[in-house]
Order: C-alpha cells, then sequence, then structure tokens
C-alpha cells in the first residue's frame, strides 16, 4: 500500500466518528485506531508517581521547556501530525534532511516520524528559513508537539 493511500485513510479516520479502520489489500493489512482521550488521561494521573520517585529530574526540566517555547523566535510553527519517534535523518548514518539557518520550500521534508513501525515523512507546510529544530533526535513526540519554528 503506498504512503499517499495510507494518508488519506489516516485524514479519512481523524476527520469520521469512527475509531478504528483495517483495511486489507493483498498480503498487506494495515490497521488505524484513532486515539481519544482517555491515554492522555492516564499518562497525567501517573506524573505525580513519577515525580515521587524522581522529584529533581521531574521540577526541572518543565521551566525549562516552557522557558524555551516562550524565548522562540516568532515565525511559522510545524506541529507534530502524530504521536511517534522523531528522526532528523533517512538512516543513523545520513545528513539530516534540514538544520537551522536552511532554506526550505513548502512540500520539502523536514523529518521523519516513526509511528507503529512506519516511517511517515513531515514535509514543511510554509517556505522560509529554518530558526529552531525543537526536538531532539530520537526522541518520542506527541501530537500538535512543536517540532520546528520556520522564519
Amino acid at each position: 500500500m503506498d504512503l499517499r493511500k495510507l494518508k488519506t485513510l489516516i485524514d479519512l479516520v481523524a476527520e469520521s466518528d469512527i475509531a478504528e479502520l483495517e483495511v486489507t489489500e493483498g498480503e498487506s493489512k494495515v490497521r488505524i485506531v484513532k486515539s481519544s482521550a482517555t491515554p492522555h488521561n492516564q499518562l497525567v494521573m501517573m506524573q505525580p508517581q513519577a515525580m515521587a520517585q524522581q522529584p529533581a529530574q521531574s521540577a526541572a526540566p518543565a521551566p525549562a521547556a516552557s522557558a524555551a517555547i516562550d524565548a522562540a523566535p516568532t515565525g511559522h510553527v510545524v506541529k507534530s501530525p502524530m504521536v511517534g519517534t522523531f528522526y532528523r535523518a533517512a538512516s543513523p548514518g545520513s545528513a539530516p534532511f534540514v538544520d537551522v539557518g536552511a532554506t526550505v520550500k513548502e512540500g520539502d521534508t523536514l523529518c521523519i516520524i516513526e509511528a507503529m513501525k512506519l516511517l511517515n515523512e513531515i514535509d514543511a507546510d510554509a517556505s522560509g528559513v529554518i530558526q529552531q529544530i525543537l526536538v531532539e533526535n530520537g526522541q518520542p513526540v506527541e501530537f500538535g508537539q512543536p517540532l520546528f519554528i520556520i522564519g
């Protein structure tokens, strides 16, 4: 199944009221499950327990993260369209798709997000210069999390 068809199916599930879609085409089988608010609530419930185990480590990064976002240069924010693992390059030995200061056009590949063993190329939705990369290579990302700032 090609990537465009898969993206179309994901968009259809996201825009509809269905929670899950499974498609079989030949020997390929794809299952798309819409995330709900329930996992996010469970994550919030787990945070106090993690903070009790490591109070110094979990308390310090939160202000630093909010300060980094507040101090971010103004520009277009490219957000993660899905939950997954952020990769700056196509493979571990390859050069990154973009670096800070690189000029990008709308449609240029910025990064890859791996979700459920699928590698999804994330394209620029605006033209400009990469002012900031907000995520480290190999870091997990959430839906809607800011990834890049394009000026």
